[in-house]
């Protein structure tokens, strides 16, 4: 006979289930492909040799900001319709790259996911990156003044936490310096190949492990380490060939990644270029 469950209050995770809450007006629809990371553990391996350790996420978050510099249709939020149910359906696009990063911490004693911001993406250099990035995986992340309002979430009355909650995101304006305007997560420190989150954001990036796979080269059926990506985009937002334009140019900046610091080295291929953009040079999509 089992024992008697036991209750627990909530505290350090409320923030996450105010956000669950106001995110179930999201309408996710979910994509992934592949991305050969070859280029980059090349350079990871490198900056190693020098003695300096780059996280895999980092490169995301590089390739990520450039992306949606040249998306600008995805790098936006959907603004509300009040005050008025007429109003006609807006949304709001930013001019700089701010991502949501999701970190697994410990908060008082319990494991929370705590959100990072990392703003000016589509112009800081990966290691402006890695240094924000290491900011918010040191031991006392959790005590950082940027994390001050989970804290307080924490201590709030329940109807008191969620209606700052609200407040916070009222405005779509403020949203990057709240919020972000691109959310990333990843869990390839574990064994999981590729996952789908919705972020509460245009879209929602979701990296996996990195396994050697078979891949084709030159003919040549070779091992190459491969890493799952999921994007995740609400619908209310953008469409499916945005979303997919997005992803596609992701893979491609990741797959020839280029800091700048290797001479001799192509740039990434811009492949996947958002509609207007193709539209402002004459070009058209061609159906497949």
């Amino acid at each position: 006979m089992s024992g008697t469950p036991v209750p627990h209050t909530e505290r350090r995770r409320r923030h996450t289930l105010y956000f669950l809450e106001w995110a179930a007006d999201q309408r996710p629809v979910h994509l992934d492909t592949e991305v050969d990371m070859t280029r980059i553990q090349e350079h990871r391996a490198a900056a190693r040799a020098e003695g300096t350790r780059v996280s895999v996420v980092s490169y995301l978050l590089h390739a990520t900001g450039r992306v949606l510099a040249r998306h600008p249709r995805a790098n936006a939020v959907l603004a509300p319709g009040w005050p008025s149910a007429l109003r006609r359906p807006r949304t709001l696009r930013f001019g700089e790259v701010t991502a949501k990063l999701a970190l697994d911490r410990t908060l008082d004693g319990e494991r929370t996911v705590l959100s990072a911001l990392v703003p000016g993406l589509e112009s800081a250099s990966l290691q402006e990156i890695q240094d924000r990035v290491d900011r918010y995986r040191g031991a006392d992340a959790g005590t950082l003044p940027e994390f001050k309002g989970v804290r307080m979430l924490g201590r709030l009355p329940v109807p008191l936490g969620r209606a700052a909650f609200a407040a916070a995101l009222r405005s779509p304006r403020r949203r990057p310096e709240v919020f972000g305007t691109v959310s990333v997560s990843s869990l390839g420190h574990r064994d999981v190949d590729g996952f789908h989150s919705a972020g509460g954001t245009a879209v929602t990036l979701c990296a996996g492990r990195i396994i050697d796979r078979a891949v084709v080269r030159a003919g040549q059926v070779v091992p190459a380490p491969v890493m799952r990506l999921g994007l995740t985009f609400d619908h209310r937002v953008i469409d499916g060939a945005t979303a997919a334009d997005v992803l596609s140019d992701l893979r491609h900046s990741m797959e020839e990644f280029d800091d700048g610091s290797r001479e001799g080295v192509p740039g990434p291929d811009l492949r996947g270029t958002d509609h207007d953009q193709r539209a402002a040079r004459g070009l058209e999509q061609s159906p497949r």
